[in-house]
């Protein structure tokens, strides 16, 4: 057999997922069988289900097999528009009934036509001096404290993340990042031309001797990790593994992408405590305020600094002036450090709620975040589950989704515990504890 002819039998396959010989769901037979049916090398049958799963056309599941994902869109779309479901554990905004005329009460004046006129015109990547000021203030902990001269602003917080990236990673180079992790770091460094090298986890987070060897192998430019109430295990690194990570950074000459996004949710200390000229810092008022009034935040090293503004300038990723200004006063004025307050109990109340609803099932979280991992039963697997799930108006999101790795996406779900009201929030879990009582064959024949 020619070397390509395994790209032909891969071909073959994507033909009949997009005729429709093959839908989604469907098992591929082991690669053994596979083999054996077509007259070829076992290694030739595992050229061909790797670049299906290169192509995105196949999902793989640990310790269940190879299955059709139906996702024929180019490989850079890891996640979909949210969807229109009567129950949502799927998009993480925490959005408190309160929150609104707090923020109309920080607001005011704003409309006024001299106000206006200060903060509609074009603004820069830095903002303003009064606006660094509140974002480095608002950022401030007893073990961190970023000065007003490293802030840079972007339009939100995947911008940021967009930005970062873009002034660490060159064009064709290598990033680290966490077996499992935040979805759209993948459209983005596909976007920019950066392979993201995953990093295998713990319990503590990402392994140090996992960085070492990904640097050996793939020789990285930088890390992208998220060291606190990790999306989407919820891991938070203990002392000793962030004092870890920071010496094998140091020893590597790696600069860290630190996103704290969920930070907000914990008082624990930030790599860029520990390593202020090693880290960038990533942030947003997205989570903390809402998703509709965004601002990111960037904390670079001064070393940095300027290649982080230009990306930002570059890359089209400059706040508006009226984000900036709003962003500006909900900081100083205290309104986002009282939301933090309020959605860290709502947070605690929900995780409770989850835990006793979900009592003797594997899920992995921590007690003070939004979000919850559930590792499902052997009867079902991951999409299937998300699938069923959708029968009953409840939108999930399948673990394929957060893996960095085509095929190693283990068999799980992510809950994210904030959007529903606390009644759909009971109803939505009592459902999906039903549903992880049945059976994935009496889903497919009742269905």
């Amino acid at each position: 057999m020619s070397k390509f002819e395994y790209l032909k039998l891969a071909d073959a396959i994507a033909a009949d997922i997009a005729k429709g010989t093959l839908r989604p769901g469907d098992r591929l037979p082991p690669q053994r069988n596979f083999a054996y049916d077509r007259g070829i090398a076992v290694s030739t049958a595992s050229r061909v289900y790797t670049e299906l799963l290169r192509r995105g056309l196949v999902v793989g599941e640990v310790g269940r097999g190879t299955f059709i994902s139906g996702d024929i869109r180019r490989q850079v779309e890891s996640v979909a528009e949210p969807r229109d479901a009567r129950i949502d554990f799927e998009v993480n905004y925490p959005l408190l009934p309160q929150q609104w005329a707090m923020i109309a009460k920080s607001l005011a004046g704003l409309e006024r036509v001299d106000a206006l006129e200060a903060v509609l015109r074009s603004s820069t990547s830095t903002g303003t001096k009064s606006a660094r000021n509140a974002a480095a203030a608002y950022l401030a902990r007893k073990d961190f404290t970023p000065q007003a001269e490293q802030i840079v602003f972007t339009a939100n917080g995947k911008q940021s993340l967009a930005a970062a990236l873009a002034a660490l990673v060159p064009t064709g180079g290598r990033c680290g990042v966490e077996a499992l992790t935040y979805p759209y770091v993948k459209s983005i460094a596909a976007r920019l031309g950066i392979t993201l090298v995953p990093i295998p986890m713990d319990e503590h987070g990402a392994r140090p001797d996992a960085i070492q060897k990904a640097h050996r192998e793939a020789h990285l430019s930088a890390l992208y990790l998220q060291p606190i109430i990790q999306n989407p295990l919820g891991v938070t690194m203990n002392a000793a593994r962030r004092a870890d990570i920071m010496r094998v950074a140091e020893k590597l000459d790696l600069t860290i992408i630190e996103d704290a996004v969920y930070g907000f949710l914990a008082d624990d200390t930030p790599l860029a405590a520990l390593g202020p000229d090693r880290c960038i810092v990533l942030d947003s008022l997205s989570k903390k305020v809402a998703p509709g009034l965004a601002l990111g935040i960037l904390v670079a090293p001064p070393r940095l600094r300027e290649s982080v503004m230009g990306a930002v300038r570059t890359g089209g990723w400059i706040a508006s002036g009226h984000a900036l200004a709003s962003g500006q006063r909900l900081m100083a004025d205290g309104t986002v450090a009282e939301l933090t307050r309020l959605k860290r109990i709502d947070a605690a109340r929900r995780q409770q709620t989850a835990a006793r609803l979900l009592a003797g099932y594997q899920i992995a979280a921590d007690a003070r975040s939004y979000h919850l991992w559930l590792t499902l039963p052997p009867h079902w697997r991951s999409q299937t589950f998300v699938a069923a799930a959708a029968r009953r108006d409840i939108a999930l999101t399948p673990s394929s989704t957060f893996a960095v790795a085509h095929g190693h996406a283990p068999n799980a779900v992510r809950l994210a515990l904030a959007p529903p009201s606390f009644e759909q929030l009971d109803s939505g879990l009592r459902t999906i504890v039903s549903l992880l009582g049945t059976k994935e064959e009496d889903f497919d024949s009742t269905e």
